[in-house]
Parts: structure tokens; C-alpha cells; sequence
């Protein structure tokens, strides 16, 4: 191991004995600076040191022929006030090329992970290759900023999408770095998204069909070329149930003796049974099956659940003259049937496989009809000539509603005096104890 002043002749100069593979040069103005001299010709600048385990390593700085021997020497002393710090420059390397980039964890670690363990596994997919890879795709994960989540966040929006569009890459995005977090992924320990406020969605809209609409809707399903439609959607009339849930219903999830339907996978995650009254029995009887499917709603073209009926639904919907209600407004149609038929938020909420109860409130819409007899429930108790002169008002005998009839000034003091001449007297109860009474 030569050790000698490293001079810019030196190192141009310098050569691999015959015979060798390598020489390393010491330089004696900076310590643990070495010159890797290679028979092929190449030249390297190295830092070997002792990390905190005693262990001989070596650090490579930078080639001979891309830095000058004076930055050599700079790049030296960097490296070694981190080891002095404690820290193990050639080991934080090694873990910098252990890093993925955001492509290579999704392919590799993140879809085979949402395959089995999300039902919205397609739905991820699209927003990776549409949005999130383009964008991210050959960055590393330790390269990915708060603020690269932001720009992506604000471009989404900025670009026309919906409040609830732009938030869901964002969702995403934090999810795919917890679980990088989680499985302690080479560099990633901490997650860009979280702090990324989201937009403020407005995804409440209230649409209800009345039974005048869901008439017309369901003479213009029937006219669909998609021959299964009609049934698919008198069942979402009938039941309630998600689109997705009856989409991918199977024969075997009916039990028609006991008038029940055993949802497998529920939205909230709890085994649930929907009752099946006997419009919906009479739908099932009437379904076409074909030969060795389990499906019951299946595209009889492909014996499969239908992934998109986007088309026939829509046309449907136009010619009925409802262009904007949208299938999961069938939904929120029945809900608001129950509740206008009188049924408890309780009864309801079971029905529809909430797990809250303030999901279920959203649902419920009440008719003009229902809120017009529930203030009529008031009108009847009173008795108003509000034509002559002077008014009066007076509370029914019949009075359903038990409410007291508000009284003017002459009568409360009437009141007040017929009170006064009440004369408190003194009578025996059944137990010789005394209690006070009046007399009028």
C-alpha cells in the first residue's frame, strides 16, 4: 500500500504494476483518501475507514477522470466527519440502491398485495396507470415529496375532475406508503401524502324517485336490447340492495323458503341477510338461467357478472326522461319508501347493512304527502276564524294532537282571577294522613 503526497501529475500519471489487478495509493495530506489504481486503466477515489463495529470498509467518492483530486480531497473530509458522527457512508449507499422506484413497488409489491385483499383492486389500477405512474412512476420513493403530491392533487382538479376524483389519488397515494412504511421498505420512512388536505366534497345529492318515475324507468328497461336489465333493476327497486352486491349474487345465496338473501361480502364488512319480499321472489322466479352458471344476474353473453351495463342503463334512463338518475339513486329510493311507509330508521338501517345509523339518516327523504299530513296533524287541533271581527281561536274537543290552544290576554286573566277565589280546604285521605284541596 504505497503511501505518498497525491499530486494532479500523479494521479494522471500513475499506473498498475505488471502482474496485479489493482493498486491503491495513500494520500498522506488526507487521511483514508486512497487512489485505486486498475490494470484496465480505470482510476477511483476511495475513503477507507472503520465503522462502528470495527469493520474495515471502503466509500467510494468519484472517478478520477470526473473530479479533480482537490475535490477528491473535499469529498474526503465529508465523508469522514460523517463517520465520525457515527454514521456508515458505504452502508447508507447500500440502502439507497435497495430503494424502488414507485413503479417497481407497485408492480412488484402493491397489486399483488390488492388483489387479494382489495375489492377495489381495479379501480386502483386505473388511477395508477392513468394518473399516478405517468407522473411518478420512475421516481424512487425516497424522491417522492409532500409537495409532488400537492402539484398532483391540484393538476387533477385544475384539469375539470370532480372533488371527490382528485382526493381519491391522494387517498391512494397514502395508502400505498403506509403499507411501504409498514413492510419497511429501504427508504421510506415517512409518507408524503399525510398532511395533503383534501378538497371538501359535495357528493350528497338527493334524488328520489317517485312511483310515477320509477314506472316510466322501468317501462323503458324493459325495452332495453340488454335482456337481463329488467330484471337487475326491478331487483334494485324492490331490495335496496348495492349494484354491485346483486351483480355478483349467486343461486345459492337465495334461500326462497325462508324468503332471505345471504350477502357474502357486504360494503360494511358484516355478514348480512336481506329480506325478499314477494315482488322480489316473483323476479327471481322469472330470471332466465342458463346452463351451469351459479350467477343469477350473469351477461348471458359471457356467463359472467356483468362488469359494465353503463350503456343499456343509460339509454334506458334517457328515454324515460330521467337522464340524471343514476342507479345507486334506486337506493336511495327504497330507503325513503320505508321511511315514508312509516318503517323505524332502525327497521331501515338493518335493511340497507348500515353499520351507522347517521349513513341511514342520509337516505331518508320524506314525501311531500308525508310531511303535509304531518303538519296537518297540528291544523286539526285547532279551530281559527281568523275572518271576523274580533279573531278567535279555540282548541277542538277531538284535539288529536293533545296540544293547548294558545289563549289571549282576557282569558289568562280570567284565569288568574278564578284562581284567587279558590279557597284551600281540608280533607282525609284513605290513610288518615291530611291533604290539602280547594274549592271553586
Amino acid at each position: 500500500m504505497p503511501t505518498l503526497m497525491l499530486t494532479p501529475a500523479i494521479v494522471t500519471t500513475a499506473s498498475c504494476p505488471i502482474g496485479r489487478r489493482k493498486i491503491d495509493l495513500f494520500d498522506t495530506h488526507t487521511r483514508k483518501l486512497l487512489l485505486e489504481v486498475r490494470a484496465s486503466g480505470g482510476k477511483t477515489y476511495y475513503l477507507r475507514y472503520q465503522d462502528t463495529r470495527g469493520r474495515t470498509r471502503q466509500f467510494r467518492l468519484a472517478d478520477a477522470e470526473e473530479v479533480s483530486l482537490a475535490q477528491a480531497r473535499a469529498l474526503a473530509e465529508k465523508a469522514r466527519n460523517r463517520v465520525a458522527m457515527g454514521e456508515d457512508p458505504a452502508s447508507d449507499r447500500a440502502v439507497a440502491r435497495q430503494v424502488p422506484t414507485f413503479a417497481e413497488f407497485v408492480e412488484q409489491r402493491y397489486i399483488p398485495f390488492a388483489r387479494h385483499y382489495k375489492r377495489s383492486c381495479a379501480t386502483d389500477i386505473s388511477l395508477l396507470n392513468n394518473h399516478l405512474l405517468p407522473r411518478l412512476g420512475k421516481s424512487y420513493l425516497d424522491e417522492i415529496s409532500r409537495e409532488d403530491v400537492f402539484e398532483i392533487h391540484r393538476q387533477r382538479k385544475a384539469a375539470g375532475a370532480a372533488a371527490g376524483s382528485a382526493n381519491r389519488l391522494v387517498i391512494l397515494l397514502r395508502y400505498i406508503f403506509n403499507l411501504a412504511i409498514k413492510w419497511e421498505t429501504p427508504g421510506v420512512d415517512s409518507n408524503p401524502a399525510k398532511g395533503v388536505k383534501l378538497l371538501e366534497e359535495n357528493n350528497k345529492r338527493e334524488r328520489y324517485l317517485s312511483l310515477e318515475e320509477s314506472r316510466h324507468l322501468f317501462e323503458a328497461v324493459c325495452q332495453s336490447d340488454n335482456t337481463m336489465l329488467r330484471f337487475i333493476i326491478a331487483m334494485l327497486i324492490l331490495t335496496g340492495v348495492r349494484k354491485r352486491e346483486l351483480l355478483d349474487s349467486k343461486w345459492e345465496h337465495f334461500d326462497i323458503d325462508r324468503r332471505l338473501w345471504r350477502v357474502p361480502l357486504p360494503k360494511s364488512g358484516r355478514a348480512r341477510h336481506v329480506p325478499l319480499s314477494e315482488g322480489a321472489i316473483a323476479v327471481l322466479a322469472s330470471v332466465p338461467r342458463l346452463p351451469d352458471c351459479p350467477w343469477a344476474f350473469p351477461n348471458p353473453n359471457t356467463g359472467k357478472p356483468f362488469v359494465s351495463m353503463y350503456y343499456g342503463w343509460d339509454t334506458a334512463r334517457k328515454r324515460a326522461g330521467l337522464p340524471e338518475v343514476r342507479i345507486h339513486d334506486l337506493r336511495h329510493s327504497f330507503a325513503s319508501m320505508l321511511i315514508n311507509q312509516g318503517r323505524s330508521l332502525y327497521e331501515v338501517q338493518r335493511i340497507l347493512g348500515h353499520s351507522q345509523i347517521k349513513t341511514t339518516q342520509r337516505y331518508v327523504h320524506l314525501n311531500q304527502t308525508t310531511l303535509l299530513a304531518a303538519v296537518n296533524t297540528v291544523s286539526s287541533g285547532y279551530q281559527m276564524d281568523v275572518a271576523d271581527e274580533p279573531a278567535s281561536i279555540s282548541v277542538l274537543t277531538n284535539n288529536p294532537s293533545g296540544l293547548l290552544a294558545p289563549q289571549t290576554t282576557s282569558q289568562r286573566r280570567k284565569r288568574r282571577a278564578d284562581d284567587s277565589n279558590r279557597l284551600p280546604t281540608i280533607e282525609t285521605c284513605n290513610d288518615g294522613k291530611t291533604a290539602p284541596t280547594t274549592n271553586t
